[in-house]
């Protein structure tokens, strides 16, 4: 199982997408600052996931949410 994330800064202002396996592990290596993109910006909570069990359509979709029209969409609808 693949999971498409969004994570939220707890200030609001910062988001960041990503694709795991391990959605709870990830989000502590995130919160650790273990993640070079994220650690400048402090402490992380799941906005929304999304769950896949082909792997492929999973990293399509971490794609288009990483795409301008992917992040209009995810900011209006998720």
């Amino acid at each position: 199982m693949k999971y498409v994330y969004i994570l939220e800064s707890l200030d609001s202002k910062h988001f960041y997408v990503g694709i795991t396996s391990d959605l709870r592990a990830r989000l502590a290596k995130h919160n650790a600052g273990e993640v070079p993109h994220t650690s400048k910006f402090g402490l992380w909570r799941i906005r929304t996931y999304v769950a896949f069990s082909d792997e492929a359509l999973a990293i399509a979709f971490e794609r288009y949410l990483k795409s301008g029209s992917g992040r209009a969409f995810a900011k209006k609808r998720l």
